[in-house]
Parts: structure tokens; sequence; C-alpha cells
């Protein structure tokens, strides 16, 4: 459950009767259908009818929601509303997410006159955190009963989830980046200062020696028999399972005691050379369990996982992918890929993934160190795909969807080809504005969700209508 502050504003000499309906219309409205929020309102005995009207009303909502710990804060106007209450309010809440917008007029009086003017009215409040450059998102003027009310309202909550486990998420990163790398590196300072984030660092040498130390317990039987019996595992002896179940232990844990949201690793090449491995099927099954994992130690890579992930409220895992190449048939479908990385909850539905060597370092560095890669094709379906990268010290997203397309082909890695409407465009979008060969896709439409929330962490956003 997501708190959320309500303000339900009203200003004389409009109509307070109307203004007590639309109040209570959209508390109940709200109660009825956003399941994910906790509604927090001042009530007939706070202020008058439950309304802010005045600047002494607006004190006392602010020491409810401050009372309540509000994670997020609406304002509506139930008439034309007051905006310097209004104001008030906000600026005390400042640094969370602010949603605003206006019930619909009802009709005329039987003199001619109005009983709301709430567009107007809204018009005044917004200007006026505009003018003090606080951050809001406007939903639009409803009724409360309205599908688009409650859509709203939801993408809100949704909104409020994601920056409240973004701003100051604390990322592990697993070994240094390898070296060839360098598209993975990143400004640690950048970090800190605009989001308050924290960077752990999981010494290899450390985890190694976890590992070898760690007793094949119930725990560790546990998650061995739940990969045979989820994954195709004839290719693979049980000290491979062994070391791969340790592997997943180790790093839940470590997130746990450390507060960790997810992890950029070094799955090459001191994984497979000293431990045995490959981490892909590891760091699959723990972003499936809401630790997010990226490859190659990609920290922005991570925290665009995050941003998905938070946004679906914790219901739906990404996968961490490159873009790769060109369908062969088609020009405007591309290979969404990676090694072996993927959740399984984002399996076609005949598909049985298989844990293989890894297809592209097991002949240098041998097939036996290199086992641990989760290979299936996923799941059909609308995508999202957004990359967050650092260009001349901002920070920006880019937003692109399409659709995920089967294919009868035997691919190697964890994969699906993506049909978009101008491939030659988001190619283009991707060199030009500087972002890196990695992204994140999570199935449904999130676009409106990522815009709300980049505009609230201050986040320029590149959209593609693909």
């Amino acid at each position: 459950m997501i708190k959320l502050g309500f303000v339900p504003s009203h200003r004389a000499p409009f109509s307070k009767d109307w203004a007590v309906e639309m109040r209570k219309r959209t508390i109940e409205s709200i109660k009825k259908n956003v399941r994910e929020v906790e509604l927090v309102y001042p009530d007939e005995n706070l202020t008058d009818e439950g309304l802010v009207t005045f600047e002494e009303d607006a004190q006392k909502v602010i020491k409810l929601f401050k009372e309540n710990n509000i994670q997020g804060l609406i304002i509506g106007t139930m008439t034309f509303g007051e905006e310097l209450p209004n104001i008030t309010v906000a600026e005390a809440f400042d640094k969370v997410p602010i949603l605003i917008f206006g019930t619909k007029e009802g009709p005329f009086t039987a003199d001619g006159n109005r009983k709301s003017d709430s567009f107007c009215g809204t018009i005044s409040t917004a200007s006026g955190l505009t003018r003090r450059k606080i951050k809001f998102d406007f939903a639009g003027i409803y009724f409360p009963e309205e599908e688009d009310f409650i859509l709203d309202i939801k993408r809100f909550a949704k909104v409020v989830v994601a920056y409240n486990g973004f701003m100051g998420a604390r990322v592990g990163i697993v070994g240094p980046r390898p070296a060839p790398f360098e598209t993975c590196a990143i400004n640690e300072i950048s970090l800190i200062e605009k989001f308050r984030q924290r960077i752990v660092t999981i010494n290899l040498l450390k985890l190694y020696s976890d590992i070898n130390s760690m007793k094949a317990d119930d725990r560790v039987i546990e998650v061995i028999n739940e990969i045979k019996k989820s994954y195709d595992c004839h290719l693979v002896n049980k000290d491979i399972l062994l070391k791969i179940a340790k592997l997943e232990l180790i790093l839940s844990d470590y997130a746990q005691k450390e507060d960790i949201s997810g992890y950029g690793v070094q799955c090459w090449t001191a994984m497979q050379e000293e431990i045995g491995i490959s981490s892909c099927l590891s760091m699959g099954r723990l972003t499936d369990k809401g630790i997010m994992c990226a490859c190659e130690v990609d920290v922005h890579g991570v925290l665009t996982m995050i941003i998905q992930y938070l946004l679906s409220l914790k219901e739906a895992a990404p996968h961490f992918i490159d873009w790769t190449i060109q369908n062969q048939n088609d020009e405007n479908t591309f290979l969404a890929w990676h090694c072996g990385n993927a959740p399984i909850s984002l399996k076609c539905s005949s598909c049985k993934p298989l844990i293989n060597s890894h297809s592209v370092l097991g002949w240098q560095i041998g097939y036996d160190k290199s086992f641990g890669t989760a290979e299936f094709q996923l799941k059909e379906g609308n995508v999202t795909i957004s990359r967050l990268a650092e260009v001349d010290s901002k920070f920006k997203m880019l937003i692109a969807t399409g659709e995920a397309v089967h294919d009868n082909r035997n691919l190697r890695g964890s994969w699906k080809w993506i049909k978009v409407k101008d491939l030659k465009k988001l190619y283009r979008t991707i060199i030009e504005e500087g972002f890196t060969h990695h992204a994140s896709l999570i199935f449904g439409d999130f676009r409106e969700e990522i815009k709300a929330f980049c505009k609230f962490v201050d986040i320029e956003v590149i959209e593609l209508d693909l």
C-alpha cells in the first residue's frame, strides 16, 4: 500500500454542497477502484465538512499528512478551489510527487449561476506551483467515477512507488566492470548528488570464499530442486548446480543485509575463471524475486530495471537486453538478446529453458567453466524498452515500444524478436543521443508512467513513437 494525502479544495461563494458531494465521490471512487492506495484526508472533525478552504485548514492538513507519513500528494479542486491553501500544503510536501486534478462542473443553478468552476481554479493552483518550481503532474478534469480518472490515480500510485524506491536506492556492484566495457562507466558522484543513491561494492574474492565455504544445506538443496523442476538440466552436473544455487543465495543474502535493490554483476570473465560458472541463471532468478540484476556492472542499466519493476508495482520482471541485429527478413524487427539472464517468468508458453554453457565465452575460457546460462525464447506481447543514461552531466531516459513476436528458430541465449514501426529511427536515436548498448525490456505499455516518473526526478525524456 502507498499512502497518498488528498486535499479536497473549495472556494466560497461556490456551492459547498457540491464540494462536499465531489469530495465524497472522489474518496469513494479511489477506495473502491485503486487497491494500491491508502488515502489520507481531512474529515469533518478536522475542517469544515472535510474541505480545505482557508490557511488554517492547510496547517491542519499538513499536520495530519506528516503524522501519517504520506508518500505522495493529490490536490483536487472540488469547486474553484483555493490556490493559496493548496500551495501551502504543496510547499510542505515539495519533496514528494504531486498530482493535481479538477472535478467536472455540475448543472447551472436556477438563476443561471455556476456551482463550481474547477478548471479555472486548477489553473490558479498550477500556476502557483510553477512559480515556486514545485514539480507536479496534471491528471485532468473528471467526475470521480470516470475510468480515465481511475487510471490516472493508478498511474500516479505507480509513480509514487517508483519515486520512493528509486530515490536513495542502494545498488550492489559485484566486482569491477569488465575492462573493455567503458560503455558501462558511470559517475558515481552524480548518483549521490542527484538521487541520494549509494553504490555497495561486493568483493569477488569474498564472493569466491563464501561460495566455497557455504554448506549444501536445506536452502541450497531447495534452490537446486527448484531449478531442476523448471529448467532442462541434462547438460550440467551436480557440482555446477551447487555453485549456481550458492551464488543465488549468497547474493540474495547480501541484498537483504545491505538493503540492495539490484546488482551490476561482473558476469565475465572472473566469474568463469575463478568460480567456474556463468552467473546468468542466478541473475535471472534473482530478478524474478525482485532483486534486479544487470550484466557487465551496468549500474545505469540496473537503475533502469529498478524503475520499470517499481512502476509495475513489483508485479512484472524486466529483462536486461542488448540491442542487437536487425532481422534478416524484416527491416523493422531487431533481436533483443542476452547471454541467458532472462527471468523464467518471461519464457514463451512452449519453452523448456535449457541450462547451457556460455555461447560467447565457452570457446575462449572453457565450456566446462562456463555453464550457467538459461537459454530460451521469451513470450509474445507488447513491450516497453527504456534506458537511463548520463550525458554532459544530465540524465536522460529513452522510451520506446514494440511488439515481441514469435520465431521458430532455435537461437542461443535468452532472446526475442521485437517489431517496431521505424527501426532506423530507433537505431539513430540510440546512437546520436548517447545511449549505450544495453536496455531494459518489460512487457506492457509503461510510457506514461515512465514519463511522469522522469518529471519528478528531473530526467529528460527521449520518447520514440514506435
